[in-house]
């Protein structure tokens, strides 16, 4: 499959790297998927498949499309069916390369849930308007109530005047959001990343912003890649609470190659204490999926099943404790 593929946390498609549950509801309550989509909970879906039963250990997991880049859809969705993976995160880019309606009867009529839909945002950009209510429009679409929103870079050289920026952008979307049922889930990256990727880079400057909105309008993203150095996240995760709309699993792991974008590791193979973040939102009370997302060249250049069976054996450990 040809793809104009998922970038780094929404920080940059993959295209550009190369060149440079039951599930619960949004924020610990449900990723409750439009008409036709899955329930993951084995009940009936209107429209589509039987929704698949997450095997023993797994009825929270859903794989990112971005982690076996190019690993065509159909192929993709196929596995994870065969392995009792209940859900799946999806990008715009390969999506419109499948076809908006095509992948929407495709994980409806395999059962699958579609827990998010990255990404949003970017919001120094020419048109960043239509093109957002667009993404909140295909989100609906595909039967998703989250919408993974990444900033956006400076765009100068007032760093306070982008933040107010984006929270001003956000607020314009809320009205669109609300109507087809989408929540817009503020992602911080990392701060290698503030200059060109994404102004908001912790979980504190997330969480000011969708405290602005009512729950379940704005959430915000936990990923364990871009929070995991912050000694104040573990606290502010639990303070999220029902403002968690998200939850990803990646390891951090050195060296970084050239461009930071393609650094991530699965999970077991850095440094991160994957099992305590895991707990941490188990505190918030979180209970949705829990996705693995990981960006790496040479995690691409491998077979897709050997991909998936890792991150099934690296999300089995980082959630064996887990009460939820």
């Amino acid at each position: 499959m040809t793809t104009a593929t998922p970038a780094a946390d929404g920080a940059a498609t993959p295209a550009e790297a190369t060149s440079g549950a039951s599930m619960a509801p949004v924020g610990g309550g449900a990723v409750t998927p439009a008409a036709g989509g899955a329930t993951p909970d084995g009940g009936a879906t209107r429209g589509g498949g039987r929704p698949v039963e997450g095997a023993p250990g797994l009825a929270r997991f859903s794989f990112n499309q971005a982690t076996t880049q190019g690993w065509p859809l159909p192929d993709l969705v196929d596995a994870l069916v065969r392995s009792g993976v209940p859900g799946i995160g999806l990008w715009r880019e390969p999506v419109a390369d499948y076809g908006l309606e095509k992948t929407a009867r495709l994980v409806r009529d395999a059962g699958i849930a579609v827990t998010s839909l990255c990404r949003g945002g970017f919001f120094a950009d020419a048109g960043w308007y239509d093109e957002n209510r667009r993404a909140i429009d295909e989100a609906a679409a595909l039967g998703t109530s989250v919408l993974v929103l990444v900033s956006g870079g400076l765009g100068g050289r007032d760093l306070a005047g982008a933040r107010v920026h984006v929270a001003d952008a956000i607020g314009r979307l809320v009205p669109h959001a609300r109507e087809v049922g989408v929540t817009l889930a503020i992602e911080p990256l990392h701060p290698m990343f503030c200059s060109d990727r994404c102004v908001i880079s912790t979980l504190d400057q997330a969480l000011a912003i969708a405290e602005r909105h009512e729950v379940g309008e704005v959430g915000v993203v936990v990923d364990t890649y871009h929070l995991w150095w912050d000694d104040r996240a573990p606290a502010l995760v639990r303070r999220a609470g029902p403002r968690v709309s998200a939850f990803q699993l990646a390891d951090w792991i050195t060296p970084l190659p050239a461009g930071v974008l393609t650094g991530r590791g699965m999970p077991g193979t850095g440094c991160i204490d994957l099992p305590a973040w895991v707990s941490y939102a188990d505190s918030s009370g979180y209970t949705g999926p829990i996705e693995i997302e990981v960006f790496n060249t040479e995690v691409w250049a491998r077979p897709g099943a050997d991909v998936l069976a890792e991150a099934v054996a690296g999300f089995r450990a980082a959630t064996a404790a887990s009460t939820p």
